[in-house]
């Protein structure tokens, strides 16, 4: 029995520790660094849009973190610069994701503003591409016989277009497109941005080893 008192002392002491190393320390770090020079708090329709995407769980196929050239191919692919902890100084909960069955979004307003565009492929992702295996929201979407003189029609090829009257955006898809419209990160980054830069770190330190070895040869 004597024995779990300094078990129980360890265990907590490890678990402050890490508590402290992993959380506390990173977290005033990230606060001391404040917004990214640039950086627009949300518009309540963007804001609302952001509300639509986190409840719809977007971030389990869509990440919203371009990495930097040493891990990734990320800028060759049209995703935008390495982010850094001060894009995300507005976003709580953020939105990082670790999975891209789907492109990073970070700079999809950049990439694709088109209102057209992106109502189109939430409402049925296959008439843009065929070969995408994203699901389609039609959801957010309402037929009518008629549109009224504040709608927005879905413009949508004949193979996908209903047979008789049109397909208009409801308010959740307006606001989510907002919301990637207005994802547009090409600001230049602080300079002592916070950043895993442990890649190029490693990638630094292989260099000389690399010119040696080519010299040898």
């Amino acid at each position: 029995m004597n024995r779990y008192l300094p078990l129980a002392i360890v265990s907590l002491a490890i678990l402050a520790f890490a508590t402290l190393l992993l959380v506390i320390v990173p977290g005033m770090q990230i606060a001391a660094d404040g917004v990214a020079p640039g950086l627009k708090p949300y518009t309540a329709a963007e804001a609302r849009g952001r509300a639509v995407y986190v409840s719809m769980g977007c971030l389990y196929c869509h990440s919203q973190q371009p990495r930097d050239e040493a891990q990734a191919p990320d800028g060759e692919r049209g995703w935008g610069r390495a982010s850094v902890a001060g894009d995300y100084a507005y976003d709580a909960p953020h939105q990082l994701g670790t999975m891209r069955t789907g492109p990073d979004l970070m700079n999809i307003g950049d990439r694709l503003p088109s209102q057209d565009w992106q109502l189109t492929h939430l409402y049925q992702p296959r008439a843009i591409s065929n070969w995408s295996i994203m699901p389609a929201y039609p959801f957010l979407f309402t037929l009518k016989d008629k549109a009224g003189p504040t709608d927005v029609v879905v413009k949508l090829p004949p193979a996908y277009a209903p047979k008789t009257g049109v397909i208009v955006a409801n308010q959740d898809a307006l606001d989510l497109v907002s919301y990637l419209q207005g994802m547009k990160h090409d600001y230049a980054p602080p300079g002592d941005g916070l950043r895993d830069n442990g890649y190029a770190q490693i990638d630094a330190r292989q260099m000389p080893q690399t010119d040696a070895a080519k010299a040898a040869q």
